[in-house]
């Protein structure tokens, strides 16, 4: 099998994932206190968009992101792989405790091991991966921008809402666990 038709299966395998995160982990009235004010619509509305155009500017401009590299290919996967990777393990982790949408359950507890020890949203930090490859995939600096921008700024306001939902259920232990970890990237943010 080929470096590209592994990297595109792996992307519609992870696509389909995402559907299905959709469909069966969206917290529905009456199922928990519903907190999402919109970040859901918000956040995958700027993946597809971002993704879309950033693909559109690939497709119809030269590559500048090290043209000709034969390594680009395998590099692109593993960075994909990576993403899937860390996005599933913070998924299964938090188990019924994942919603799609920003929603605390009844008896929903702080989950403070594994990925969530170093960083508050692994599950974010793995989209951000994967939306690096999808831009790298571009072949262009403009199309990684395009691809990466918008979509970090919806996720900035997504865990904005989610930490704001968080504090509020779980007070403070909410805010200990968050003053010893990072949203994201250990050490930096």
């Amino acid at each position: 099998m080929s470096i590209m038709l592994l990297a595109e299966t792996l992307y519609w395998i992870w696509i389909l994932s995402e559907l299905a995160i959709l469909a069966f982990t969206v917290t529905r009235p009456g199922g928990g206190q519903v907190k999402d004010r919109g970040s859901l619509l918000l956040l995958w509305g700027a993946l597809l968009l971002a993704g879309t155009l950033g693909a559109r500017y690939g497709a119809t401009h030269a590559p500048s992101i090290f043209p000709g590299a034969a390594w680009m290919r395998p590099l692109g996967l593993a960075i994909l792989a990576l993403g899937v990777a860390i996005r599933w393990t913070a998924v299964l982790t938090l188990g019924r405790a994942f919603s799609a949408n920003v929603a605390i359950r009844a008896g929903q507890k702080l989950y403070t091991s594994g990925l969530y020890h170093r960083i508050r949203h692994p599950s974010y930090l793995g989209l951000l991966i994967i939306l690096f490859a999808i831009g790298l995939h571009t072949h262009t600096w403009i199309g990684l921008f395009i691809v990466m921008i918008p979509s970090f700024a919806a996720m900035s306001y997504r865990i904005e809402v989610e930490e704001a939902a968080l504090r509020s259920a779980f007070g403070s232990a909410w805010v200990s666990y968050s003053r010893s970890t990072e949203r994201l990237i250990p050490g930096i943010y």
